[in-house]
């Protein structure tokens, strides 16, 4: 007539540890590559943070018709440039972050142990956009060395571009 309903249909214990045990070899695995996409993912964020506030200072110096500078190190200029920047007015063009000046942007620094550099100590780009005289070549690396260098090239004109295989990037640490 009627059935029983209490016929257990669940899991065993060892089935139970064979499932985890797969899901461990799976997750073993999947981590190295895990940790590849961090490592891009954030090369790729600071990368597009710089390039943004060299975006930043050439069209605030346009607005402002004003000379706008960026600088490594925040707050003030001086340093090296993953410990980060600052884009302000430089009122007195003088490369250097003086009392009074605005701060445009503040940018803190760099994670992951990551480095960047470049030949001089700031840009200023005038109200034409012009960034006269500090043409280079920005060189973001990560623990992964030369392979996986990133750059970005600053022209004369002002102009911000990622870097070829013909513009040389300097050699990681």
């Amino acid at each position: 007539m009627y059935k029983s309903l209490n016929k257990n249909t669940g899991f065993t214990i060892i089935e139970l540890m064979i499932t985890l045990a797969i899901a461990a070899i799976l997750a073993s695995i999947a981590a190295p590559s895990f940790s590849e996409l961090i490592k891009n993912n954030r090369m790729t964020t600071q990368y597009n943070q710089l390039l943004g506030s060299l975006n930043l200072a050439r069209s605030e110096a346009i607005k402002r018709a004003n000379t706008v500078t960026i600088c490594n190190s925040s707050p003030t200029c001086g340093g090296n440039w993953h410990s980060g920047w600052i884009v302000f007015v430089d009122e007195n063009n003088d490369g250097n972050f003086d009392v009074g000046e605005e701060t445009i942007r503040v940018h803190s620094a760099l994670s992951g142990n990551n480095t960047l550099s470049f030949a001089r100590d700031y840009i200023t780009y005038g109200s034409d956009a012009l960034a006269t005289g500090f043409t280079g070549t920005f060189t973001l690396c990560d623990d992964r060395g030369d392979s996986n260098s990133k750059g970005l090239r600053v022209s004369n004109s002002g102009r911000v571009r990622h870097a070829t295989a013909s513009d040389t990037l300097v050699a990681c640490p």
